[in-house]
């Protein structure tokens, strides 16, 4: 599966110019490429990004996780989350399981990965939990 330069030129702004809180990419069936789908401005929320993923369909997500240590420090911590929900189809759930770590390897300065099957998989505060 192909990796369009968009997905990695987006992540790497995320990544160096936070210029993105998320960002979505779907793979194209046809073209067999992973594409974007959609980006999230800075001050959105993890809510918001977990709005735009599907119901029924399979995603891949970056999320840039802000947060405030013990010590209080801020940090950021990098999410790769794998968004396959059990009413997809087989198919599509085959192709996105298949082409993850490739994916993910393209994808350098990620620092937890998640996979989830519903939205409780994939909560903030099991978000808050791995980034601490």
């Amino acid at each position: 599966m192909a990796v369009s330069d968009e997905c990695k030129l987006k992540f790497m702004e995320l990544k160096r110019k936070k210029t993105y809180r998320y960002i979505i990419f779907k793979i194209d069936e046809k073209a067999q490429q992973i594409t974007l789908e959609k980006t999230g401005e800075p001050g959105e929320s993890y809510e918001q990004f977990a709005a735009h993923l599907p119901e029924n369909d399979p995603r891949y997500g970056i999320y840039d996780f802000d947060f405030v240590t013990e010590d209080n420090c801020q940090k950021s911590k990098i999410f790769f989350i794998a968004w396959s929900p059990d009413t997809s189809r087989v198919k599509a759930k085959m192709i996105y399981a298949s082409s993850k770590d490739r994916f993910r390897r393209e994808l350098d300065g990620v620092h937890y990965e998640l996979q989830a099957t519903d939205a409780s998989e994939m909560d903030i505060h099991v978000i808050r939990d791995r980034a601490n």
